[in-house]
């Protein structure tokens, strides 16, 4: 059944153009769809054959509505029925799985500055889609077939099958009368009268081998880390070769096995398969061991002997290996095979050693005959997928032990990590103009939020999302401790997945494994506008992270974050007033977190290849689930406010010096001004060793040079020497934390480049973490600054960043004379560190013509991008403010500094 169409929807997209959101990677800032000022619609290659019948996305007559700057211009659809259902589902004989996607918030528009930049950078002159681009996110839900009234409980609780509660025809109260739903799976077929009935919905089946490959060709094509490893134990993410994929051999393991030789996009065949797989375990141990689920007989398993039933190679060889044909004492000679010999009754076994045996026989036959597949067709690759796997280590282990065995570690055993959900994301792909045959890896960011609204079968008050039922599931948590077993419901249902084969020790809080292991599969959220920053010098080789974070590292951080728990609490509560709500969710906040904190602990590779980059952002976006948007805002106020007072004296004292002085003061206070950070707890108990300028002084007394890595005289002589004629064109300075940091140590550096003619463009936050300070917080702080600075004021002005902010400013800078522009964009990110992987779009225009990238701050500069390399000169400026990670990096002392300068060859 070998189906044809070897086009690449992903490979072979059209450039990205400009339209949709900034590219933030949070929920409230990444709308928009793309659109084009025409109204042509595309014809997009797509992967699987679309049906015509509804829902579909209308395009004839598309164009956008609003002028070419908005931000996030609506798309205006005439001829389009409001009632477009994203939602699919795999019904199988054992589970039934969904994917659904909710669309973003309300869309923002742009400011004046905004848009003046975006002009700057060209980005208005680059054709646009002409087709929308979905922005929002994919949900994975998953429940059992037995079960299928809470599936259409959920359903209609959430009016998936109507495009949501947010639709225009939901708020409208209008009730269409033919929406089809699109389905794959046995179910379809068996249970479409149900769901007519029920929902008032068609079911409208898609070809389940169709819907498999297109699925895994998605992910392993569109997820950084959908793949890995699991060997004894220990799980490893693979990093994909796009440019390599095919061929593969999927096995999919449900109630059945099926064997798919995969050769491209829509290129595949069905080679084998096997009756004995998910369905003959989950059959025989009920009958055996009177489970009423898989997960409970799953569970078994994990405290289960086989080798009290099966007949071991030592039970035959006097408790020696067979070392003659390889085969270890501990080996399974014959599964179930020692029963034989003894006079004993069904009842006499623990049912733990039955569900072991069975696991144990049915993965190593699915191993085996896996592999024997890939042999015949000349294949390294397999990858395993299917709700019988179901992120359970030892069913891993054992798949990977019969392939590793049979192959003689040829080749290997690989998992995905939405493993249960390719064919319905594959039947989600069949809808016409579904937008993610275009989406790239850098396009897809993966949240796991806490919200879990689905409890005991009951839909509990409003809908998924709602803030107070997210708190009200917490507050369930607070009270039961580690005896809530709801799962959040878009996650996996593994009941291990733990990393090895005995079952972790509970620590404290932690959720217990069946419900933690829910939080595997996160919210795939779709930014069609984020970009790869296009100066990286190898894509495909940078690594952000500088340290991996292995169970020690993720130990000492855990013990950090614990620690700082408390402080962060106190800080986002005031931030809100301190009122009650606001205590409430800060309560949430914490138990969320620390929820997540005890899961990465049991297994750090749980929510894929995880770094401190990753887990520092965890923490934010955890913040922004309980709607605390700012918790640092009024602590940056007041530092913004009391640096700003001192700023004219400190550029007085600069403007006395000569350019080689004053180059070597710029860069140190660079460096002394980088020690206000409040993520980092020993410069927080600086503050309370005198004011913000006693600080600040203080730590430029202690900036004597040699540094701890010190390339000064390199860009010293790049600066003064090498571009005395022909300057830098434009700089891009990555800044850090408000205050001082910001204010005395980077707008100052930023001024002299403009001195020297070069452009400036400053890069912040799109969303707060910590107290960084954010792109909408820039233009009022050099506003402010370029009250008492004619460069910085002619700077932000040729730039746009003073408009109407500042009209009521006496002008005494008539003479001076037209300058470089000093520009502000956004980074696309929320978190103390960046992934160039994924940057703002705006940001990667404004990469385009730069040949000096500045990265300030120890997240954006030790944290990650240490080691990173770029295109064009870089220059890495952070003061270290971690005992443990001064050691680790340059056997080193907490307060030592950096100043990296890597000229470009």
């Amino acid at each position: 059944m070998a189906a044809n169409n070897s086009s690449d929807p992903i490979q072979h997209q059209e450039e990205l153009g400009e339209g949709g959101g900034a590219g933030v990677k949070h929920e409230a800032e990444e709308e928009g769809e793309g659109a084009s000022s025409s109204a042509a619609q595309a014809a997009a290659t797509t992967m699987l054959p679309r049906s015509s019948s509804r829902p579909q996305l209308d395009l004839s007559g598309a164009a956008i509505h609003g002028t070419l700057e908005d931000r996030n211009p609506t798309i205006l659809l005439p001829n389009q029925s409001d009632d477009i259902s994203h939602l699919a589902l795999d019904i199988g004989g054992s589970l039934i799985k969904l994917v659904y996607f909710s669309r973003h918030a309300e869309l923002s528009t742009e400011d004046k500055r905004k848009i003046s930049t975006k002009r700057r950078l060209g980005m208005f002159n680059g054709c646009r889609r002409s087709y929308p681009i979905l922005g929002g996110r994919l949900h994975f839900v998953k429940f059992e077939t037995g079960k299928l009234n809470e599936c259409l409980d959920f359903i209609s609780s959430k009016q998936l099958h109507r495009g949501g509660v947010d639709s225009p025809s939901w708020r409208s109260g209008a009730q269409p009368d033919d929406i089809v739903i699109k389905a794959t799976g046995g179910g379809a077929y068996k249970y479409a009268d149900l769901f007519k009935e029920r929902l008032g919905v068609s079911l409208e089946k898609e070809d389940e081998m169709d819907c498999l490959v297109a699925g895994a060709n998605f992910l392993l094509k569109a997820i950084r880390h959908e793949a890995f490893t699991h060997m004894d134990g220990q799980k490893e993410y693979v990093q994909i070769d796009q440019n390599d994929l095919f061929p593969f051999l999927l096995v999919n393991v449900g109630s059945g096995v099926s064997i798919i030789k995969v050769d491209g996009y829509g290129k595949f065949q069905r080679v084998s398969g096997t009756n004995v797989g998910g369905g003959t375990y989950w059959g025989l141990g009920r009958l055996m061991t009177k489970c009423k689920s898989f997960d409970e007989l799953l569970e078994l398993s994990q405290r289960g002997d086989n080798s009290t039933i099966d007949m071991l190679v030592g039970d035959i060889y006097g408790g020696l290996d067979y070392s003659k044909i390889g085969l270890s004492a501990s080996t399974i000679a014959s599964s179930f095979g020692k029963t034989i010999s003894e006079n004993k009754e069904l009842s006499d076994y623990r049912p733990e050693d039955i569900s072991l045996s069975l696991l144990r026989m049915i993965s190593y036959n699915i191993g085996q005959i896996s592999y024997l597949n890939a042999l015949r067709y000349g294949l390294k690759r397999i990858f395993f997928g299917g709700f019988f796997i179901r992120g359970h280590a030892y069913t891993m282990d054992t798949i990977s032990f019969a392939v590793h065995f049979w192959s003689k570690g040829e080749a290997k055993a690989m998992f995905l990590r939405h493993e249960g959900f390719l064919g319905a994301l594959g039947a989600f792909m069949s809808y016409e103009k579904h937008g993610l045959d275009d989406l790239r890896v850098h396009h897809l960011v993966e949240r796991f939020p806490m919200g879990a609204p689905y409890v005991g079968g009951k839909i509990h008050g409003p809908p998924l999302g709602d803030l107070n039922e997210k708190i009200s599931w917490m507050e369930k948590f607070v009270q039961k401790g580690t005896q809530i077993t709801a799962p959040v419901p878009m996650g996996v249902p593994a009941t291990t997945g733990m990393g090895g084969f005995e079952r972790p020790t509970s620590k404290g809080n932690i959720l217990r494994s069946d419900a933690s292991a829910a939080l595997n599969v996160g919210v795939l959220h779709l930014v069609p506008t984020l970009d790869v920053f296009p100066l990286l010098e190898d894509p495909k080789t940078y690594e952000p992270n500088t340290i991996d974070l292995d169970q020690d590292e993720f130990k000492y951080w855990f013990t950090i974050l614990s620690d700082h728990l408390p402080d962060l609490v106190d800080k986002a509560v005031a931030s809100e007033g301190g009122t009650d709500d606001a205590k409430r969710r800060g309560d949430a906040f914490a138990h969320a977190f620390s929820a997540h904190l005890a899961r990465l602990m049991e297994e750090p590779a749980a929510y894929g290849k995880f770094g401190l980059a990753n887990l520092l952002e965890l923490r934010e976006e955890c913040l922004r689930e309980f709607q605390f948007v700012d918790a640092y805002i009024s602590i940056k106020q007041r530092e913004n406010e009391a640096s700003l007072a001192v700023l004219p004296d400190l550029l007085m004292e600069l403007d006395s010096m000569n350019e080689e002085a004053r180059l070597l003061v710029l860069i140190e206070g660079v460096l002394a001004a980088n020690i206000f950070d409040w993520g980092s707890r020993a410069c927080v108990d600086l503050y309370h060793k005198g004011t913000i300028i006693e600080i600040y002084r203080m730590s430029r007394k202690k900036m004597q040079r040699p540094w701890r890595i010190d390339d000064f005289d390199v860009f010293k002589k790049r600066m003064l020497t090498d571009k005395k004629d022909q300057p830098y064109k434009r700089a891009l300075l990555f800044v850090d934390n408000s205050g001082a940091d910001v204010v005395l140590g980077m707008l100052p550096l930023a001024r002299e480049l403009l001195r020297h003619g070069t452009e400036v463009v400053l890069v912040a936050n799109s969303l707060p973490a910590l107290n960084d300070v954010t792109a909408n917080e820039l233009p009022e702080i050099i506003a402010e600054a370029s009250k008492h600075c004619g460069i910085l004021r002619k700077a932000a002005e040729a730039g746009g960043l003073i408009v109407d902010a500042m009209a009521g400013i006496q002008d005494d800078f008539k003479d001076e004379p037209v300058s470089v522009p000093l520009m502000v964009v956004e980074n696309g990110c929320g978190s103390p560190c960046i992934d160039f992987r994924q940057v703002s779009s705006e940001l990667a225009a404004a990469a385009k013509d730069a040949d000096l990238v500045i990265l300030e701050g120890m997240g954006r500069a030790l944290h990650t991008n240490l080691n990173a390399h770029f295109k064009c000169d870089a220059l890495k400026l952070a003061m270290v403010k971690n005992q443990r990670l001064a050691e680790k990096l340059f056997n080193g002392n907490i307060y030592d500094c950096i100043c990296k300068f890597e000229p470009v060859s």
